[in-house]
């Protein structure tokens, strides 16, 4: 069968990390949600998204097809009705459909399918703090995903360790006179990873392929450190896309970093508000500050976004594509794509010149910045440009 990964109804609830990526590339636990579902189904699945980012995502379709909604994260339970989903079937979860069998060029109607209602817990990610907020379990459900039927790297003897059967070690990876407490949750170890002493870490933990943390640094549970990101500090209930640094001290908690971000010595994120309300958060649809529910809500920055030393966020700070952060002070808790400067004003930040840095930055990881990448980047500055009015 062909699996088709759409991206629903939540896709601009997810900006401005869907503005570079399809809803199911986004990281929560240990994997994307693409790489979920490919690991529970058996097969490879492309994408259904928007146009300017088909070229780099393409749609492959055949006679029949199966099309899944990426906000939701894949179950044991929940795959095995997909899989046997027949014509003119779909799997509903309440209101909104989760899967769908379709053929070739089929205008689809439900009206006229036989409609499963799925009535079982599933996670599912909606909105940018669902990143974060349910990382934890994310992180437990991949872990028992990826260690099925394998043997873990001997933890080595300079390790101090607490429920070492929770702790899985990848081939390759590198720890040593480092401290990992996987009481509460498991702690996940990538190929090739390394975790440079004096480090303190508590599960549940995510440290994906060729990922770094830095000596010292000290990582709460519900973090996950994307492929080839480095991290130091201090880190909390934060989720790290991947190629991204922070890699000295100051803290982030209740964050989420896309690909490609870079956060300055010191950079510090506020997660709690002084009066202890509940966070509100930019909302790209509403053009307003949306309530989360939550009391702790860091940094949600998006891809290829920079901030110099020292910077400080607010409380609930959305952070574009783009932006380059730096000087005293708080910048606003909300910063539009492609903006240049701090807390006393922004600038554009032209492509001409952000283009320049992601070469460099990229070619540091032996990864080309191609034009399709260039192409996606020009869709954005234009798109977002009606954020930047006020100074463009």
């Amino acid at each position: 069968m062909n699996y088709i990964l759409f991206d629903g109804a939540s896709r601009n609830a997810l900006l401005p990390f869907t503005y570079t990526r399809p809803v199911a590339d986004i990281r929560i636990g240990i994997l994307t949600i693409r790489e979920k579902w490919e690991k529970y189904l058996g097969y490879t699945t492309s994408t259904v998204t928007e146009d300017y980012l088909s070229e780099k995502y393409p749609m492959v379709e055949v006679e029949e097809n199966v099309m899944i909604n990426a906000s939701f994260l894949p179950t044991k339970n929940l795959v095995v009705m997909i899989q046997n989903l027949q014509p003119e079937q779909a799997i509903f979860y309440e209101d909104e459909p989760i899967a769908f069998y379709t053929k070739e060029d089929q205008e689809v109607d439900f009206d006229t399918y036989d409609v499963i209602q799925y009535n079982y817990d599933v996670l599912t990610v909606k909105n940018t703090w669902d990143i974060f907020s349910k990382n934890e379990e994310a992180i437990k459900e991949d872990f028992v995903l990826l260690i099925e039927d394998r043997t873990s790297e001997p933890i080595p003897e300079s390790v101090r360790v607490i429920a070492p059967e929770n702790i899985f070690i990848e081939e390759g990876a590198k720890l040593a006179f480092v401290t990992l407490n996987a009481s509460n949750g498991p702690i996940y170890i990538g190929k090739d990873a390394e975790i440079m002493e004096g480090s303190l870490i508590r599960g549940p933990f995510a440290l994906c392929d060729h990922g770094t943390i830095k000596m010292g640094a000290k990582i709460y549970g519900g973090t996950t450190v994307g492929p080839f990101s480095k991290i130091g500090g201090e880190v909390s209930n934060s989720v790290i896309f991947g190629y991204s640094n922070k890699g000295h001290d100051g803290f982030i908690g209740n964050t989420v970093l896309g690909e490609w971000c870079n956060l300055g010595a010191d950079t510090n994120t506020s997660n709690l508000k002084n009066n202890y309300a509940p966070v509100r958060l930019w909302s790209y649809e509403t053009e307003g500050f949306a309530k989360t529910g939550l009391q702790f809500c860091g940094l949600m920055m998006g891809d290829h976004s920079k901030c110099g030393i020292n910077t400080m966020f607010n409380t609930g700070t959305v952070v574009g594509v783009n932006a380059n952060i730096f000087g005293s002070g708080f910048p606003r808790n909300f910063v539009p794509s492609y903006s240049w400067g701090g807390s006393n004003g922004f600038s554009t930040y032209l492509t001409k010149k952000a283009f320049e840095v992601a070469k460099v930055v990229m070619a540091r990881r032996k990864i080309d910045f191609t034009e399709e990448d260039q192409k996606i980047l020009e869709h954005v500055f234009e798109e977002t440009k009606t954020w930047r009015k006020s100074y463009e």
